[in-house]
């Protein structure tokens, strides 16, 4: 936009306003003001000047002062007209064609005369078109235009002038303006007329204020250039809640609609049961009989609290009660809906229901919940409760609702098992023995049977522990280590069952042969004792010397059995089949979980009884871990639950690096689920041929170490796995691999004809145990072997296309599996072992594991492969299929390889020439 000061030689003499000069030129050497006619004929007026036969001239015209009204740079319009000087005879040397533009600046309008050097030069003006004579004589008027800018900045207002140095010239018009950028909304927020900088490149900051009814967003600004343009605009401004953006400005929402807040990009019509009356609604008030929480957002329809919840039905377990019921018939509209459940009512008889005591115990909590189910544990026994489930959802606060949307339930509770005993005391300490007393339980829930006391050494942490029973409440314990720390806990019997265990209670014997000795014990006595324990000790290390040296020559397999009975420290696997009620049997080997601890993330397959999910579990006071969640599926019977938790039962018994690690179950409330540790692997046979060739032949051995390892320790505490295979060990990220899935064991025994027919894995399953069904440590290393052909084969089939009946007549034959490609020959050799018809024959876990120690100690005993017949150490003997060295291999000679080779004798022929007066070499016997 351009603001104007313009001056048309037409009004010199009256001057110009408003933006205007205000008078004429006020001095004019020379300088003529003439009328003459423009282009269309029109006259005009002009100053004129043609001095061009006199030399040095030096005529000017000056204008009056002119305000310079806030303007740092002001541009000059010049349109003026010139005679052509070669168009004018003998003027040669004194005519020009040009001019020059001055300024003065000045504060006031005094200065009647102005010294020549008061001036500054802006610019000589030159003409783009020049006139002749003959132009005039036909009226063509050539006029020139010309704009100059200058910088005023100093003073209040200045003077312009015009040098003529000789020059036909005639100043037809002046126009004197600035430029400014004119007022504008952008963003919402205004922003005012502007002039622009002083310089041509400078930009002039501009804060803008937002309009009526709106409020800053982000600062707004913009920049006015030199050219009178708006540039860079930054920030802005929005509407008011309850107003929006129309045509730049904000205009409020109409009746029936509303803004919550300023960023929301416009009104919006009420939610559905609510209505606005006024324009400028922020939010809508909800219709009679809906309600809105203080949580939900303005644009969430009114809602309504739930009705009761529906079919609410009871099933009484001893002192556990289990709930459920249907959702309400109307949630309100909503999907919040909760429930709760205040403190159950309890009585006798016609007594008056009274509040129970804070004991009892919900699963999965008692506020709060989103599911339809609950546990309710921790009873008293022969017990009427009334049980009230009240429906919420987020406006029921607000609405008042009450008693009406809760359904009730009144039952009585059965025979339990006792509470747990609460303290233990010891007395009569000695080295051997100690005597314990507790008192019944708070609840014993019937008439107590029996008890039952488990103790074990602090140090073996439960590894190995003895039970003892009593029909009162003490016992005598003897047996014990002198100055040893033991744990100790009691639990109670009725009718029912057994209660849980009491806490662990910790007592040490002394190192006193006696309780207390006194002054009439007789010193001969005393020396007599001690001698005779002295004989004792003597005796007990003349028989264990003895011992030891008998049991070095005896068979390793033997070693392995008698120390896994012998040894106090070894843990005997438990059937949970024994146990008369499953329940008890999940409680005691695996912890119960708070279903709201577990975070369910992603389905990774499918078991026999429903989804397998990963997930993460978070138990307060430890840090949160990643988990597998097997699932039972809705719908099962009594047998499938028994089934699915038995398998829990088993892992919950087990402790080991290489087993997978049970973290807990949820068995009080839908669905049961076990919770194990995440292998992120998976299982190991799609792990191998997912990467297949991608170890070395260390990280493979490390693999199978890890297997058996874990093997070792189902072993020592007599468990028999029966489905030992790739597919059933898993691998985590650290490539550990684990032995899982404990489920064949109770498939075989709890129906063996289906089994047999449709389950057992024939590929992977000992001879005897096809034919006799005799499942022993030793038929899990048959299948051992078979999971060591797996990994080194890289998760291959065993035994390929055929079918399980070609199997079975293959191995009846003798056939076993030959070498994998590039698989080292003592590793095959230990297959080999593995798969002995004898079962008596086959290596143990443990003589398995101390070879594999062995190989990965000694890297160097797997260089050899299957694909070479023989290699020995001698260089640059290496034997072809049917050598010599095939030959001591079929006779069990294989040892005697090397020393042979040393000696010359490398093939058959060279060997017949050996006989019994040729003498071994570096000291090797040869038989």
């Amino acid at each position: 936009m351009r603001n104007s000061f313009v001056l048309h030689l037409t009004a010199l003499p009256h001057g110009v306003v408003n933006g205007r000069l205000h008078n004429c030129f006020c001095f004019h050497f020379q300088w003529e003001e003439v009328s003459i006619m423009d282009e269309k004929n029109v006259p005009i007026r002009t100053y004129q000047v043609c001095n061009v036969l006199e030399p040095n001239q030096n005529n000017w015209l000056r204008t009056d002062w002119i305000p310079r009204s806030g303007a740092q740079r002001v541009y000059v319009e010049v349109k003026f007209t010139l005679r052509d000087c070669n168009s004018l005879p003998g003027v040669t040397g004194t005519c020009k064609e040009t001019f020059n533009l001055y300024y003065h600046e000045s504060n006031e309008d005094r200065e009647s005369y102005i010294k020549e050097s008061s001036f500054i030069k802006v610019d000589t003006v030159a003409a783009d078109e020049s006139f002749t004579q003959v132009d005039v004589g036909d009226r063509i008027m050539k006029l020139n235009t010309e704009v100059r800018d200058v910088k005023v900045t100093t003073r209040k207002g200045f003077y312009l002038a015009f040098q003529d140095v000789g020059a036909c010239i005639a100043l037809v018009s002046v126009r004197v303006f600035y430029k400014t950028c004119p007022l504008t909304i952008r963003n919402l927020a205004t922003f005012p007329d502007t002039v622009t900088g002083a310089d041509t490149s400078s930009l002039v900051e501009v804060r803008g204020s937002c309009v009526n009814q709106s409020e800053e967003r982000e600062e707004p600004k913009m920049y006015c250039g030199a050219d009178g343009e708006w540039l860079v605009p930054i920030g802005g401004c929005l509407c008011n809640p309850g107003y929006q953006e129309k045509s730049g400005t904000c205009k409020a929402c109409s009746v029936g609609f509303y803004k919550a807040k300023s960023s929301d990009p416009g009104c919006s019509k009420c939610p559905p049961h609510s209505h606005s009356v006024r324009d400028g609604a922020t939010v809508c008030d909800c219709h009679s009989g809906f309600f809105r929480a203080d949580s939900d957002p303005p644009s969430m329809a009114c809602t309504q609290p739930p009705s009761a919840p529906q079919q609410l039905i009871s099933v009484v377990n001893e002192t556990s009660v289990v709930l459920e019921w249907a959702p309400p018939r109307r949630l309100g509209g909503r999907s919040d809906t909760s429930y709760n459940y205040p403190r159950p009512g309890s009585g006798s008889g016609s007594h008056l229901c009274l509040p129970c005591g804070s004991d009892v115990l919900f699963s999965p909590g008692q506020t709060g919940l989103k599911t339809t189910r609950v546990v309710v544990s921790e009873l008293r026994a022969h017990t009427h409760y009334t049980f009230i489930v009240h429906a919420h959802n987020g406006v029921s606060q607000a609405s008042g609702a009450g008693a009406a949307q809760s359904v009730s339930v009144t039952l009585t509770t059965n025979q339990a098992a006792p509470s747990p005993v609460s303290f233990i005391q010891a007395t009569d300490v000695t080295r051997h023995s100690l005597s314990l007393a507790w008192q019944q339980p708070d609840r014993p829930n019937g008439v107590i049977l029996e008890y039952e006391v488990k103790f074990y050494e602090k140090d073996q942490r439960e590894r190995s522990y003895r039970i003892m029973r009593t029909f009162s409440r003490s016992v005598d314990v003897t047996g014990l280590n002198p100055l040893t720390v033991y744990v100790f806990h009691v639990r109670a019997r009725t009718a029912a069952g057994y209660g849980e265990f009491s806490a662990p209670f910790e007592f040490s014997t002394n190192s006193d042969p006696f309780p207390l000795i006194g002054e009439g014990v007789n010193s001969a006595f005393l020396l007599l004792s001690i001698s005779g324990v002295g004989i004792l000790l003597l005796i007990s290390a003349a028989v264990f010397i003895i011992s030891r040296r008998r049991s070095k020559y005896s068979k390793t397999k033997q070693d392995s059995e008698e120390e896994k009975h012998l040894n106090p420290g070894v843990k005997i696997y438990v059937d949970p089949f024994t146990y008369e009620d499953p329940d008890q049997a999940i409680h005691e080997f695996a912890k119960e979980i708070d279903v709201s601890s577990i975070h369910i993330e992603r389905v990774i397959g499918m078991g026999e009884f429903g989804e397998v999910c990963s997930g993460r579990l978070r138990v307060q006071g430890k840090r949160e871990i990643y988990v597998a969640i097997k699932s039972l599926k809705a719908g099962y019977s009594d047998k499938q639950r028994r089934d699915f938790l038995s398998e829990a039962s088993i892992m919950g018994q087990f402790d080991h690096p290489n087993i997978i690690r049970l973290e807990g179950v949820v068995t009080r409330c839908k669905p049961l689920m076990i919770i194990t540790e995440y292998m992120e692997n998976g299982s190991l046979d799609a792990f191998l041929r997912k990467h297949d060739g991608q170890f070395t032949v260390i990280q493979l051995v490390g693999m199978l170490r890890g297997i058996a390892s874990g093997m070792k320790y189902l072993s020592d505490m007599s468990y028999v796995h029966r489905d030992l295979a790739a597919r059933n060990i898993l691998v985590n990220s650290n490539l550990v691999c684990k032995v899982s899935d404990f489920g064949l064991s109770r498939v075989l025994e709890d129906d063996p004809e289906a089994a047999y027919t449709t389950r057992i894995p024939i590929r992977w399953t000992a001879p005897e145990a096809i034919a006799y069904r005799k499942f022993t440590t030793a038929s899990d290393v048959w299948s051992y072997g078979i999971v060591m052909w797996e990994v080194v084969s890289y998760g291959e089939r065993p035994y390929w296309d055929m079918n399980n009946q070609d199997v079975i007549k293959a191995m009846e034959e003798g056939y076993r599996l030959p070498a994998p490609m590039d698989c080292p020959v003592v590793l095959h050799q230990l297959m080999l072992d593995c798969w002995e018809r004898e079962r008596a024959e086959r290596p143990t876990f443990s003589q398995i594991l101390n070879m594999l120690d062995k190989l990965i100690r000694n890297p160097g005993t797997l260089r050899r492969v299957g694909s070479e017949v023989c290699v020995s150490v001698v260089p640059q003997v290496c034997m072809p299929e049917w050598s010599m060295c095939v030959w001591l291999q079929s006779i069990g000679l294989e040892r005697y390889r090397d020393t042979l080779a040393a000696a010359g004798y490398t093939s058959l022929d060279s060997l017949l020439a050996l006989t019994h007066q040729i003498k071994p070499m570096h000291g090797q016997h040869i038989p």
